[in-house]
């Protein structure tokens, strides 16, 4: 059988706001993943639009498409075009799980939450001439996953390559976030067994990994237990985690241990107002300042997100925003415009109060405004994003930032990953055009390292002076756990 599975561009490449190295930082993981699902002798293609040109001449048996809200309407385009040549069609992912009947006007088969279950039930349908046109998800497991085909994964067009997920979902309900529909009707948090996960890390070259779990602290006894199973494996990983997955010395000390370098972190508004609102409740009555110290102290980078737009904010966030976040020494921060994702609470708050003011997905990208914003104008908090993400990219900006580090190596590491990420996209465009993004691996890695000052654990090392040891994954506790999932 002859299957081609395919990530549509999320943002066009025409667009202001597309950036080289955000779209070519790692692989499309979940189409890799489902092709774990078919058989050897299938032969199968994966192309990722945000890196590469398109073949759409081909005549494969099956195309499976995987489409967000800001890359659906593209993904609409792909599907009717492969339909039109008389080619089976299966469209999944978040935009379609939250609007199937639009969806469903463009592919044979749709599929809603994710496929660990449905795919291969369509799979073996498909094959039998009955493919089914709607597979709802029931069963949230990742026990028996097979797998991820990386063999499918063009290496040399990603910086981080080695990305990998060790769980689905998060355990929080924010407002805002599309979790809240993806994983509606069944669990929305779920991991791998801790021995899966290091299997999975052990079929990975080198020494940089790149966690896309939407939370890898989410579950503190299977991240104990990950982390010290990474421990003296020579690893540096980056992740995202929550304000309070900083708070937790412990915690943080030992994943600094296994190899963490770079944390996403999820701070989003600096008003509790605002957090009450869009129940970003895990943030309420947390220490920001004491989360980056900790942080910091760890020999861990910190990427900051942050959300405007919210309905407490004035034109006064932006520039607040980012000198607080120069200040404490953030190395980098994505900016996004509030976006109400279809299927969330915050559109169907949005929608029933008339405020949303376009339906065009292409621009639901967190970087146009697609709603009436409470106190200030559509053009105030366009012009205000944009201006954020210019003030703190600046390279004065960026060496005001790495002064409030100490030891020379942490300045430099600082404007390094700052300067690379937020102030060098016409280089990022020449590399990502002939393709060798991949040659920047061993500097994003040197970086993470601080330059010899955080390098990775060896097996018998000593840590670098930060916290206690964590439990043995050989003690009985820790059996349990793994027999459990």
């Amino acid at each position: 059988m002859r299957v081609k599975l395919i990530l549509p561009g999320l943002v066009s490449r025409r667009s202001p706001f597309w950036s080289a190295i955000k779209y070519s930082l790692w692989p499309p993981l979940g189409l890799a993943t489902l092709a774990g699902y078919l058989r050897e002798d299938d032969d199968v293609v994966l192309q990722d639009e945000n890196v590469e040109t398109l073949d759409l001449e081909d005549q494969p048996d099956l195309v499976g498409i995987q489409a967000y809200v800001s890359s659906a309407r593209r993904a609409y385009e792909i599907g009717d075009h492969y339909r039109s040549r008389g080619v089976h069609v299966a469209l999944g992912g978040v935009h379609v799980t939250s609007l199937p009947e639009e969806a469903g006007g463009h592919a044979d088969t749709v599929f809603l939450g994710p496929g660990e279950d449905t795919w291969p039930a369509f799979l073996q349908d498909f094959r039998e001439g009955r493919p089914g046109r709607v597979y709802q998800s029931a069963t949230r497991t990742l026990l028996g996953q097979p797998p991820v085909r990386r063999d499918l994964i063009k290496r040399h067009l990603y910086l981080a390559p080695n990305s990998l997920v060790v769980s689905r979902g998060c355990p929080h309900r924010c407002d805002f976030c599309s979790n809240s529909s993806f994983f509606r009707g069944g669990k929305s948090f779920y991991t791998q067994t801790v021995d899966q996960a290091l299997a999975e890390v052990e079929r990975l070259p080198g020494r940089h990994l790149y966690f896309l779990d939407d939370h890898i602290f989410g579950n503190k006894p299977f991240a104990r237990l990950l982390f010290d199973g990474l421990r003296g494996m020579g690893r540096i990983w980056q992740g995202a985690g929550t304000v309070e997955s900083a708070l937790d010395p412990d915690l943080l000390t030992q994943a600094a241990e296994s190899g963490l370098r770079s944390l996403l972190v999820g701070l989003e508004t600096l008003n509790a107002s605002n957090l009450r609102h869009l129940h970003k409740v895990q943030n309420l009555n947390r220490d920001y300042d004491t989360a980056i110290r900790n942080l910091h102290e760890a020999g861990v980078l910190i990427n900051a997100t942050f959300v405007f737009g919210m309905d407490d904010d004035d034109t006064s966030v932006f520039d607040r925003t980012v000198d607080w976040a120069i200040e404490r020494g953030i190395a980098t921060a994505t900016f996004h415009i509030l976006t109400p994702y279809p299927g969330t609470p915050l559109y169907r708050e949005m929608e029933g109060a008339g405020r949303i003011v376009t339906r065009d997905w292409s621009l639901y990208d967190t970087c146009h405004v697609v709603f009436r914003p409470a106190r200030m104008s559509a053009d105030e908090l366009q012009a205000g994003y944009v201006r954020a993400c210019e003030t703190f990219y600046r390279w004065g900006s960026i060496f005001q930032g790495a002064r409030s580090h100490a030891d020379w190596r942490d300045p430099l590491r600082h404007i390094v990953y700052a300067g690379g990420w937020g102030a060098s996209e016409p280089l990022w465009r020449l590399v990502a055009r002939v393709g060798q993004v991949h040659r920047f691996s061993p500097l994003l890695e040197a970086t993470l390292a601080g330059f010899g000052k955080y390098p990775a654990t060896r097996p018998g090392a000593a840590p670098f002076g930060i916290g206690r040891r964590a439990p043995d994954p050989r003690a009985p506790q820790a059996q349990a756990w793994r027999a459990s999932r």
